[in-house]
């Protein structure tokens, strides 16, 4: 067969130009259980598709190269990889109880939380090669990372205790209480913050030797922490109580409740400012405007959990 000389290629990629990287604005929401990832158009507000997984999806994390979402599928112990900008799938790998997963800041780790077999691993973010798993007892929850990667964060949920793991060696610095049933963490300021669920506040820790330095006490079942965009505010989903607590981010003081029922869990931000909550318990999404509080809602499939938009990924 005749090769191809190099200008015939550059005349036909010119007649014949790649399609383009945009899209449509797609809302990805993870339906727990339903074993499904609802997609919307999120200007339109409207159901793009509704793509099949094997049994249990839950949380999502962008690769640090922005090609691919990364969706875990917990109990089907496989981690689906989507396009983040057309939505379609990609393809899947096998990977033990992903739970919740975070890749580093500097794109090398990837932290899986794994909740239902009492386990963290941390993989090659590029290879996905498991590099350590740390038996953590029990019910590994959610995690983040020091700014500089060196350190991830796990809270334990049955056992109401929070670790810190030396990301390149899987060596436990330390693992101290915290609370009952602590959930979402957030390294903030140089400080962790820990959503405690079975309390009404989230604890301040110290990351050197993680002893609490203090609580900031909110509606009952702090759940997970958010930073907004712009950092300047940071949120706390209270899914118990049914709130969405809006804190001042240096002084971390209560400035707003916004009463949001039926479970508000993970929340994003869209371009317009409006932030999209998963309701776990309505089988709905809330668009909220946290400036009034007031939100209107979005029917998705059965305990909508993780949610993502892709409105912050480079576009080709």
């Amino acid at each position: 067969m005749r090769r191809l000389t190099t200008p015939v290629l550059l005349l036909l990629a010119a007649l014949c130009p790649a399609p383009a990287a945009e899209a449509a604005p797609i809302a990805f929401v993870l339906n727990s259980a339903d074993a499904t990832i609802s997609e919307f158009d999120y200007l339109t507000r409207r159901e793009i598709r509704r793509l099949p997984v094997l049994r249990e999806p839950h949380h999502l994390a962008l690769t640090p190269d922005g090609q691919h979402l990364a969706v875990g599928d917990t109990s089907g112990n496989a981690l689906f990889f989507l396009d983040p900008v057309t939505g379609e799938m990609q393809n899947h790998i096998t990977i033990s109880d992903p739970y919740q997963l975070f890749f580093s800041p500097n794109g090398r780790y990837l932290t899986v939380a794994g909740l239902a077999r009492d386990q963290i691993d941390i993989y090659d973010a590029h290879s996905y090669q498991l590099l350590h798993r740390i038996v953590a007892k029990s019910m590994p929850s959610h995690a983040n990372y020091a700014p500089d990667s060196s350190v991830v964060y796990v809270s334990l949920q049955q056992s109401g205790r929070l670790m810190a793991i030396e990301t390149a060696t899987g060596r436990v610095i330390w693992n101290v209480p915290v609370g009952s049933t602590p959930a979402g963490v957030l390294f903030h300021n140089g400080q962790i913050l820990v959503g405690v669920m079975g309390t009404d506040y989230v604890a301040v820790a110290d990351p050197a030797d993680g002893h609490t330095i203090r609580q900031i006490h909110l509606q009952p079942g702090p759940h997970n922490i958010f930073l907004d965009p712009g950092g300047r505010h940071v949120y706390v989903t209270a899914r118990v109580s049914g709130y969405i607590d809006q804190l001042d981010p240096t002084t971390l003081a209560l400035q707003h409740s916004f009463r949001v029922p039926g479970g508000p869990d993970d929340i994003v931000f869209a371009p317009d400012g409006k932030m999209w909550a998963t309701l776990r318990w309505r089988q709905h999404v809330a668009v909220i405007d946290p400036v009034s509080g007031e939100y209107t809602t979005i029917a998705t499939g059965r305990s909508p959990h993780g949610i993502w938009l892709n409105n912050d990924i480079p576009r080709h």
